[in-house]
């Protein structure tokens, strides 16, 4: 019997911050990249979207950026939305602190998503999360701040990572659908532990433009870091367009 041929990293290898809570993008990330490119994962402490949590997470991001780059990862991937999204100063301070501690490249969520959308090449967003308002407000004026006009923002007003994790795909599906925009250039799914990889396809279809979530935009961003040539299809426009730099 011979045994499966296993990759471990000749494309590339990624290290990964995650919440703790999050249960979404370990699997769609996996998914979405070629099966030449490796995911390492560090966890840290994060449960709800308060504002004292998401301000807390990064409280010990340099010890773990450090144990991604034991496992000798090529870039370091800060994969919180409503984190990296408060402010573009917390964004930089988190960043530069993950590059001081490993000396590797990094990127946040924030950074990952406004590239993509810049790329489509896309400047008028709905932006659609499992957030409080309180949440979206804060990431809509981080992508207005970047130049994007915003002409959708509405979120679902769950708290917890669990809650998140508990809306279907479908639900989704629904809640894009009622917002549709006639002047929207793409529809932004915001969030990293939420089930939106499923509808991506469908929401294209049935909006005619683009749809980028948290977990696409990494995804193809990372590639093109690594010069992931292959677009990699079922995951919408962005990805299936995706290549090397």
């Amino acid at each position: 019997m011979t045994a499966p041929a296993l990759d471990y990293g000749s494309g590339g290898r990624i290290g990964v911050l995650l919440p703790s809570v999050n249960q979404a993008a370990e699997p769609q990330l996996r998914a979405m990249l070629p099966a030449d490119i490796a995911i390492a994962v560090t966890r840290l402490k994060l449960v709800d979207s308060s504002e004292a949590s998401l301000l807390g997470m990064a409280r010990d991001v340099e010890p773990a950026a450090e144990l991604l780059a034991d496992a000798g990862v090529d870039i370091v991937v800060f994969h919180c939305t409503a984190v990296s999204t408060y402010s573009t100063e917390l964004e930089a301070s988190i960043l530069a602190r993950i590059q001081s501690a490993t000396g590797l490249p990094c990127v946040a969520t924030s950074q990952a998503l406004v590239a993509a959308l810049q790329a489509l090449p896309a400047r008028r967003v709905v932006l659609l999360s499992p957030y409080t308002a309180a949440v979206n407000d804060r990431e809509a004026a981080y992508f207005a701040e970047h130049g994007f006009e915003i002409l959708g923002n509405a979120g679902l007003d769950c708290r917890t990572g669990r809650e998140m994790m508990a809306i279907a795909p479908q639900a989704w599906h629904a809640f894009a659908t009622r917002h549709a925009h006639a002047r929207a250039d793409a529809y932004v799914l915001s969030c990293t532990t939420v089930r939106t990889a499923e509808t991506i396809e469908a929401l294209e279809r049935s909006l005619g433009r683009p749809v980028v979530t948290s977990n696409t935009a990494v995804a193809w961003y990372c590639m093109r870091k690594l010069g992931a040539l292959p677009g990699v299809p079922g995951y919408g426009r962005l990805l299936a367009r995706a290549g090397a730099p």
